[in-house]
Order: structure tokens, then C-alpha cells, then sequence
């Protein structure tokens, strides 16, 4: 069995400075794959059915491809040297580069000066998620407790594209938050018999809510939440922080060593520490759906420009710490769009060109396999305006793309 799906990963400046200038500030990114002991996977992201367990032993199936992340996931001590991280695909045929050196070495002008000066890094990712159920009840940490384990904290976002399910899975309900009239020592409870082993039911205090296509969730850290079993497409903060509360899901018991991950050691054991991650007003929030719930709606451009040729929605748009759009091409149109901000991009559906790129969707590949469909677009290029063509006469070229913290056109500020 493999550690992970690429053999050859180097950094070079020379493969770094080729590939941005090649691209012309557009490159190509090759599939990261990582897996999770915990979950099993929907097989909704295209991989071949043959290839969705090609880790050792205990290390679980593939459920999650990470997009554009500088940032390696925390799997435990069988964690690959590059799992999670994506990778920038030298024009050339060298090896693999790591993202986070990519832009480590371009500095602004890989991601522009307002991220770099203030972040040093790219301080975003996305993934697609895909489970065949439901996760367990968890929380990601604000900053100020991921501080305590010298993370950073981690917000999320979902979005259920159309395009990556074509099953709902087993339990197409995400439980988020809490039920208003729900009190702190009611989850102390629920925490505690995590120990007793079998379900511990936290989610009883929980609401439910069935998942509509086409829409997503806003999910600050600090809120619980338990994502429902559709291939979710996630744009997040940087980090892997979080600590799992639900004691049983997936079928299986969750290991209580989850539920103390990330809470300093001299904390283990302690459950009102585990409830002082909480942002409790956001969990019992009466107006949940209202403040979090996101329905997609046309950027002003896309307005602007009739919505003939091609539509853009924004899809991920609560949050300062990132956002989204859906961009849709319509067959055999060409069209240049402008962006104040870099961005990575995935395509889910169609074919074409991005720039001077070849660009199509995944419709199955294979562990350790490039593909033609995931690219990071520089600030310089998106400001330049990037043009894409929509080769079929067919069907619509349907492009993902996030963005990092405090989007210039949202103007949301963290």
C-alpha cells in the first residue's frame, strides 16, 4: 500500500518560476487525495471504484480531495509527507511542487500583497467532502482556543453542488447547532457519556436540516455541526483543528482520543473545557437559518453582462474568511472574467480552455493519475481577466472557484 498518490514531489525555483510564467499566472494542480479512518467513502469524486482504499492498513478510505491547499492534513503518526498539500504541476514534466513553496517563493505575486503582508501564506483551502453518511457532531476551534495548540482557528462553508451528487447517501440531514432552549449543562451530560461507550445522542439537542441542492451553510468556528451525507464542497480557514463530540456515527464507535485532539493536555478529561469551545450564542441562535443558511445569487458582473453567454453566482458569501462563485459557460461561448482577488479553481462539469490551459471535468480517474480539471489563478491574472472557452456544443462548462479572507467585491472584513 502507498503513503500517497505521487512518487515524484521536489521543490525547484526553476520548476516554480517555469510554471507561473508558462501559465502566463494560471497553474495546473494535480488531485490531492486524503483519506479518514473514521468515514466511508461516497465514491461521488470520481475516482476509480477500484481506488477508493489504496492506503495501509487502518488508514481508512479516500472520502475528501483537498483544492488548493497549502497545508497538510492531520491524520495522526501514518499522516503522509504531503497529504493534503496540493501541488503545482511543472509544464516541463518535473517533479510535483509543493503549493505552500509555490507561494512562499512568489510571494504576492502568487497571491497579491494585501494576503501575503498580512497571512505569509495562502490561508485558505477547499475540499470536496464525501461521505456516504453522516460525520459526527463536531466543532472547529475559534483562533483564540486553536492558539492554545498553536493552530489557527478554522470556519467553513459548505456548498452541495448538483454536479458532484448523484446520490444523497444514507442520511442526506445535517444537524447544526443547538436547539435554542438547550443549556450548557444538557451538553456536559451528552459529552459525558462519551465515555460509556455506544451513542451518546448529542444530537438530540440538535436541529436537522435536509439538504436542498443548489445551496449550502455558513459555519463560523465555535458551532457544532454534524454535515449531512451529500459530496460537499467546503471552502475553509488553513487548518485541521477539531474536536469530535458525537460518540458514535458512521455505524461505529468515534474514538474519545477525537474528542481531545486538539484540547491541550492539562485540559484532557476536562468537559467544561470542551463546552468553553463553543460560541454559544451562535449555536442556539432563533435565527439560525437566517443569519447562516446561503442561497446563490448573481455577481454584479454577471448581471452587468446579460447572462447570455455565461452566469456567475455567488455561492459561499457570509463569511470574511472566504468565498466562492459558480461560474457556468454556456455552450461554444468565450468569455474574459475579472476577479480583485487570486483564487483556486476546480471544474465539475464540461470542457474548454482556461487562459492558455486545456480544461475538462473529471469523470474518473486513478490514484496517482494528473488531471486537467483543478487550477490557482495569481491576482495578477484575475485582475488581467481570464478567458474561457466552452468547446461543446452541448453542455455547460461549470467551474468552482475560492477565494481567500476579506474579498475586495464582498467587501467583508474579518
Amino acid at each position: 500500500m502507498v503513503d500517497g498518490a505521487y512518487e515524484s514531489v521536489a521543490s525547484s525555483t526553476v520548476g516554480m518560476d517555469r510554471a507561473l510564467n508558462a501559465g502566463k499566472g494560471i497553474v495546473q494542480l494535480a488531485p490531492t487525495w486524503v483519506p479518514r479512518a473514521f468515514c466511508t467513502p461516497g465514491r461521488r469524486i470520481r475516482l476509480h471504484p477500484d481506488d477508493y482504499f489504496p492506503f495501509a492498513q487502518g488508514r481508512g478510505g479516500v472520502d475528501e480531495r483537498w483544492l488548493s491547499s497549502a497545508v497538510r492534513a492531520d491524520n495522526g503518526p501514518l499522516t503522509g509527507a504531503n497529504e493534503g498539500l496540493s501541488l503545482v504541476v511543472d509544464p516541463d514534466g518535473g517533479p510535483l511542487l509543493p503549493f505552500d513553496e509555490f507561494v512562499g517563493h512568489h510571494k504576492a505575486e502568487a497571491i497579491g500583497s494585501r494576503l501575503w503582508n498580512k497571512h505569509q501564506s495562502w490561508p485558505m483551502y477547499s475540499k470536496f467532502f464525501d461521505n456516504q453518511q453522516a460525520l459526527p457532531f463536531h466543532v472547529h476551534h475559534t483562533d483564540e482556543k486553536a492558539a492554545l495548540v498553536d493552530k489557527p482557528g478554522k470556519p467553513e462553508a459548505y456548498y452541495y453542488s448538483p454536479h458532484m451528487n448523484n446520490h444523497l447517501g444514507d442520511q442526506p440531514i445535517s444537524f447544526l447547532g443547538f436547539q435554542p432552549e438547550v443549556t450548557t449543562d444538557q451538553v456536559k451530560a451528552r459529552l459525558m457519556r462519551f465515555r460509556d461507550g455506544g451513542d451518546n445522542r448529542i444530537t438530540d439537542l440538535s436541529r436537522g436540516y435536509r439538504t436542498q441542492l443548489g445551496t449550502g451553510w455558513d459555519i463560523p468556528s465555535g458551532v457544532l455541526h454534524a454535515p449531512a451525507s451529500i459530496c460537499t464542497y467546503e471552502p475553509q480557514a488553513a487548518c485541521d483543528v477539531f474536536c469530535m463530540c458525537e460518540s458514535w456515527s458512521n455505524n461505529r464507535e468515534v474514538p474519545e482520543e477525537l474528542l481531545w485532539k486538539d484540547v491541550p493536555s492539562e485540559h484532557h478529561g476536562d468537559f467544561d473545557f470542551i463546552i468553553s469551545l463553543l460560541d454559544w450564542e451562535k449555536n442556539i441562535d432563533p435565527n439560525f437559518v437566517t443569519n447562516r443558511f446561503m442561497a446563490p445569487y448573481s455577481t454584479a458582473h454577471s448581471l452587468a453582462d446579460g447572462e447570455r453567454d455565461y452566469v456567475e453566482k455567488w455561492i459561499v458569501y457570509r463569511s470574511p474568511h472566504f468565498s466562492a462563485k459558480e461560474l457556468t459557460v454556456r455552450p461554444g461561448a468565450t468569455v474574459t472574467i475579472t476577479d480583485a482577488d487570486a483564487y483556486g479553481l476546480i471544474a465539475v462539469q464540461g470542457n474548454g480552455t482556461l487562459g492558455n490551459h486545456d480544461i475538462a471535468a473529471v469523470t474518473l480517474i486513478r490514484f496517482g493519475q494528473l488531471s486537467q480539471d483543478e487550477f490557482f489563478v495569481t491576482e495578477a491574472a484575475a485582475r488581467a481577466g481570464v478567458t474561457v472557452t466552452n468547446r461543446s456544443s452541448t453542455q455547460d462548462l461549470v467551474i468552482l472557484k475560492h477565494f481567500g479572507p476579506e474579498n475586495a467585491e464582498l467587501g467583508l472584513h474579518v
